[in-house]
């Protein structure tokens, strides 16, 4: 099965649902907690090419009010062409 590497991460931060779609080779329950306190500005978003920041772990996220966090791999898609009628 080959993989869309899109990623659908959803969560609730202070009873409010939020969702987002992030690129990444691979994802596991410990990457959606720290993306999802990344888009809740609880943790600062790494750049490209510096040295790893320290991971926001999930009893961290759950101090300030990031929970259930969920993810998924998002469809993948096959396009075909539409025929002339």
């Amino acid at each position: 099965m080959n993989s869309t590497g899109l990623y659908i991460i959803e969560y609730l931060l202070h009873g409010e649902p939020r969702s987002f779609i992030i690129r990444a080779k691979v994802m596991s329950n410990r990457d959606a907690w720290h993306w999802a306190s990344c888009d809740a500005g609880i943790a600062p978003i790494p750049k490209p090419g510096r040295p790893p920041l320290k991971v926001v772990s999930r009893p961290q996220a759950e101090k300030y009010g990031v929970v259930e966090v969920r993810w998924r791999e998002s469809a993948k898609l096959d396009w075909t062409e539409a025929t002339p009628s």
